[in-house]
């Protein structure tokens, strides 16, 4: 009887009072997904379960109708709280991650330029004087001077002097590197020649390195004008054109070409002659006379190549001026002006004096006056053979090559050439001047062989010739590895000499058989050969015999030519030489 009461015994002891539940009081709202709620807040029971697909974010307002609206809602449906935290931060990382990659990318480029500089400024030292974007346009003019840039070994030489023409215009401009420039005549101002342009200016003032950057600029566009002589520029494209392709009244059959002529009223010269600049160079005062003469020289030869054989007559005879007018004074009857031989007599030979009196010969034999050429040449070999020793070198004192030594000298970078001599000074005989005195012996050869009308007189300039090839390959097999300059002259002359040499031999050989062919046709209608025939045909066979052993010597001196060229290719493509 006892147990049927307890519960209602308990629940009679209770202290709060029971009460119904009242149907009029507002039941407690759902809580939204789509909304950030007091969740921390005890909220009473629900009427349904908290699913988004039963019960979507719409606060109460009815259904939205319409496309937009329908999106609008997805949209509100799809970004939940979680999903929102979510794509802020994969935005957030988006954008600092693209950051880093520019920043890294920005960091890579100006890293990569940096090398770059280095390396181009180690193979073409600039002039400390210059600013560095001037010091930059030389670097880049070297390079493409030097590079083949198109893929088909050809240079493309119109980016080469318009980079010139600019580093020129800023070593010009008073307002960059063109300080303390003055013209020739300051009351007359800038002087213009007919014909030839702008002359030199006073650069005196300026400090050496700064002169022989100046000069070394000033020859490079001058030999881009000569690559690109004729060439145009079409102002609508802003591209240079070949002459033969212009379409215009100067052109009435222009080559075909696959894509658009350029027209000749849109077209002007890509350069000025290159006699604008040599000129420019001769009028400078500033320059030493070997840069003169040097400029000279050059512009006798394009007008050798030009055709104008008198004119350039007279630019030889005006390098030889240069060369004997810049002697010490009291040094007198070196050279005969007028024929160019170097007097037998003459002490003081300079480096001017040999290089002036070289190319003056070279002029005469270019242009068949070997009557002329074989006189200087001559000369010149006797005064080469006369030259005094050159000192000896001095010993390599022992050097600390320590690690922070060599950190030194990496962090210093490379320094603008030493000051090359002017070429007044008497020529010494170095490796260099033996590989000149080779050169001058194949071309006596090369005379003595063609002015020859009998046997003897070839025989001669063959023996000339293979002369000139034994020293010019014995010289380059003694010279140091790091006298690029010698061992540069030396492989030029050993080629051409080998050349000149095994074009003889084919020669005589091409005249031993037309002879034996001609003695077999005498001898034919005779019923036994003749004694004297017989006689004949074996000592023209030893043509044949010269000829295997030149071969065989021209194939060992290509395969040193070859090496010589791995050699100067291996020091081109090594960063920092």
């Amino acid at each position: 009887m006892l147990f049927p009461r307890l519960p209602l015994a308990r629940i009679v002891r209770c202290g709060r009072p029971l009460r119904w539940p009242n149907p009029s009081k507002d039941l407690p709202k759902p809580r939204l997904f789509s909304q950030n709620s007091q969740l921390l807040l005890i909220s009473g029971a629900t009427t349904r379960p908290q699913l988004p697909f039963l019960h979507p974010a719409t606060g109460g307002r009815p259904l939205p109708i319409g496309p937009r609206s329908q999106l609008q809602y997805q949209l509100a449906r799809l970004l939940t709280t979680e999903r929102k935290l979510y794509l802020k931060n994969q935005v957030r990382l988006g954008v600092k991650y693209t950051l880093y990659g520019w920043v890294a990318l920005f960091l890579i480029t100006v890293m990569a330029w940096g090398v770059q500089l280095e390396i181009a400024e180690r193979k073409f030292p600039a002039p400390k004087e210059w600013t560095w974007k001037s010091r930059a346009k030389y670097h880049l003019s070297k390079t493409q001077e030097h590079t083949d840039a198109t893929g088909f070994g050809v240079i493309d030489w119109t980016n080469v002097g318009l980079t010139y023409l600019e580093l020129i215009e800023r070593l010009e401009n008073p307002d960059i590197d063109g300080q303390d420039l003055l013209p020739i005549l300051q009351e007359a101002g800038n002087i213009y020649v007919d014909g030839v342009g702008k002359a030199g200016l006073d650069i005196s003032k300026k400090p050496e390195s700064w002169r022989r950057g100046y000069h070394e600029a000033l020859m490079g566009v001058a030999k881009a004008a000569e690559n690109r002589e004729g060439w145009v520029v079409d102002r609508t494209r802003a591209a240079s054109f070949p002459p033969e392709i212009v379409v215009g009244p100067s052109n009435p059959r222009p080559k075909p070409v696959p894509y658009e002529a350029p027209l000749e009223e849109n077209c002007s010269p890509a350069f000025p002659p290159p006699e604008t600049f040599y000129m420019r160079i001769l009028t400078t005062n500033g320059f030493n006379s070997r840069q003169r003469l040097e400029a000279a020289l050059a512009y006798a030869d394009w007008l050798d190549f030009k055709g104008l054989s008198s004119t350039a007559g007279e630019m030889f005879h005006w390098g030889l001026d240069i060369a004997l007018g810049s002697l010490p004074a009291g040094v007198n009857n070196v050279v005969d002006i007028r024929t160019g031989v170097i007097n037998s007599k003459a002490t003081y030979v300079s480096f001017n004096v040999l290089r002036a009196t070289t190319a003056f010969a070279e002029h005469h034999a270019r242009n068949n006056n070997l009557a002329a050429a074989l006189p200087i040449f001559l000369s010149v070999l006797r005064a080469r053979r006369q030259l005094p020793d050159a000192p000896p070198e001095p010993r390599p004192t022992a050097e600390n090559q320590s690690i922070l030594s060599l950190i030194q000298s990496f962090l210093a970078g490379p320094t603008f050439p030493i000051e090359p001599p002017t070429g007044d000074e008497i020529q010494s005989r170095t490796p260099a001047a033996i590989c000149e005195e080779a050169g001058v012996m194949s071309h006596i050869g090369e005379l003595l062989f063609a002015t020859a009308g009998r046997l003897e007189p070839k025989q001669s300039g063959m023996s000339w010739t293979r002369d000139a090839v034994d020293l010019a390959e014995a010289t380059i097999n003694s010279i140091d590895d790091k006298d690029n300059e010698a061992r540069e002259k030396c492989t030029e002359c050993l080629a051409v000499s080998m050349e000149n040499w095994s074009k003889m031999i084919e020669k005589m050989r091409k005249e031993e058989r037309q002879a034996k062919s001609g003695t077999q046709q005498k001898s034919s209608g005779r019923w036994f050969w003749s004694r004297n025939a017989a006689t004949e045909a074996i000592e023209e066979g030893k043509w044949e015999r010269e000829a295997k052993i030149v071969d065989e010597r021209l194939r060992s001196v290509r395969r040193l030519i070859l090496n010589e060229e791995d050699r100067k290719q291996a020091q081109r493509s090594s960063l920092f030489t």
